[in-house]
């Protein structure tokens, strides 16, 4: 499994397919059968109905969808599928706010979807095991819309739709797949999902109900793995990444930041000391002057060095 950096947050910009786009599409026979209108993070939404399928999956944190099927509340490692031409509307909860993939499609094959498939069923939150490849299928959709609505990104982000949607349908076959021997287990999925998400903020508990924990298991087995607690752990991967960007870019240190996780300059420049040993500044100042200075995330496993 490949790891995963996010360089924004990619999930808090919408995008919505021009209009003349999608007139394009309807026009061609093949494009046409199954097509996106609409992908992003929508934290609060209500709509009194749309002409495609709503797919929203949640990965951390918890919401609440209102449908005509009744008010129900969205869990990690869940997903619903709000049918075309309902009224709908979904919040994320106040205390524990959710990250959330939501996805619109169409298409001239929807019908014969839902008879082949029974969507319908989907219509209340489903339980759903995590499974990195919708992540990856995520990112290679978002990422080829966001370099431009060319024919060439358009059809191999509405391709890679037909994956993502198939994660959903059939579960059991996705898992299949991923159980190869070289497959990492659950403490392995959840590092990466660490790297793929550097720019938020999570508690254990968060981390540990991805996976299907209990915080308190969680954190025994991956102190076991690694020799450092989940939150240090995470912690010192998002102190790596920020060195990455010392060195790496033009940023300011107040925009580095922000893109692992901190809101509070200073208080990102005090956990990067702590970890490093020198301030951000510091830090920049001393590999500008072509001296290599680095740190490692030490595990019992593994070592990972800037």
């Amino acid at each position: 499994m490949k790891d995963f950096k996010y360089e924004d947050s990619l999930l808090e910009e919408p995008i919505n397919i021009p209009e003349e786009v999608l007139n394009s599409i309807k026009k061609m026979p093949f494009k046409n059968m199954l097509y996106i209108t609409h992908v992003g993070y929508f934290p609060n939404k209500r709509e009194k109905g749309s002409n495609d399928y709503v797919l929203i999956y949640c990965l951390t944190g918890k919401g609440q969808c209102e449908t005509q099927n009744g008010t129900f509340v969205l869990r990690p490692n869940q997903f619903i599928l709000l049918p075309p031409n309902e009224y709908y509307c979904y919040q994320a909860d106040i205390e524990q706010p959710w990250t959330i993939y939501c996805m619109h499609f169409n298409g001239s094959m929807i019908n014969e979807l839902n008879e082949s498939f029974d969507l319908e069923q989907f219509a209340v939150p489903t339980n759903l095991p995590f499974n990195n490849q919708i992540l990856e299928t995520w990112k290679e959709i978002y990422t080829s819309l966001l370099d431009g609505y060319t024919d060439e990104n358009i059809g191999y982000a509405n391709l890679c739709l037909y994956r993502f949607v198939s994660f959903f349908l059939f579960p059991n076959r996705s898992q299949k797949t991923i159980q190869e021997p070289e497959q990492e287990d659950l403490l392995d999925q959840s590092i990466s999902f660490m790297k793929a998400n550097v720019h938020k903020r999570f508690s254990v508990d968060e981390i540990a109900e991805t996976f299907q924990y209990s915080p308190s298991h969680y954190s025994v087995l991956f102190k076991q793995k690694t020799g450092l607690s989940p939150i240090d752990y995470f912690i010192k991967i998002k102190i790596q990444h920020a060195c990455e960007l010392l060195t790496g870019s033009n940023l300011i240190v107040k925009e580095i930041a922000v893109k692992v996780g901190y809101e509070d300059p200073y208080y990102f420049t005090r956990i990067f000391k702590k970890v490093t040993g020198k301030t951000p500044r510091e830090y920049k100042e001393v590999n500008r002057l072509g001296n290599k200075a680095s740190f490692e995330i030490r595990s019992n496993e593994q070592r990972m060095a800037v």
